[in-house]
C-alpha cells in the first residue's frame, strides 16, 4: 500500500528518561526544528496528539470542548 502524499506513520521508542525521538521524516513534514517547543495534548480515551503549529488553536478547542473531527 502506498502512503498518500502528506500522510505518514512512524514509530518511536521511549527512552529511560521518557524522551522520544521524532523521526526525521515527521520532523521534515511538519517543519520541526531543534529548539522548537511542542505542545502534547492528551485524552485518556483518544490518546496523545502533537498538533502542527498552524493548527494548534483548532486542535486545542476540539480536545477541551469534546469536539470530533
Amino acid at each position: 500500500m502506498a502512503i498518500p502524499e502528506g500522510k505518514g506513520a512512524w514509530t518511536a521508542v521511549v527512552g529511560t528518561k521518557g524522551q522520544i525521538v521524532i523521526p526525521k521524516e515527521a520532523r521534515d513534514m511538519f517543519g520541526i526544528c531543534p529548539g522548537d517547543t511542542l505542545v502534547i495534548l492528551g485524552d485518556a480515551e483518544r490518546g496523545l496528539a502533537i498538533p502542527p503549529k498552524e493548527q494548534f488553536n483548532e486542535w486545542i478547542s476540539a480536545v477541551f470542548e469534546g469536539g470530533k473531527r
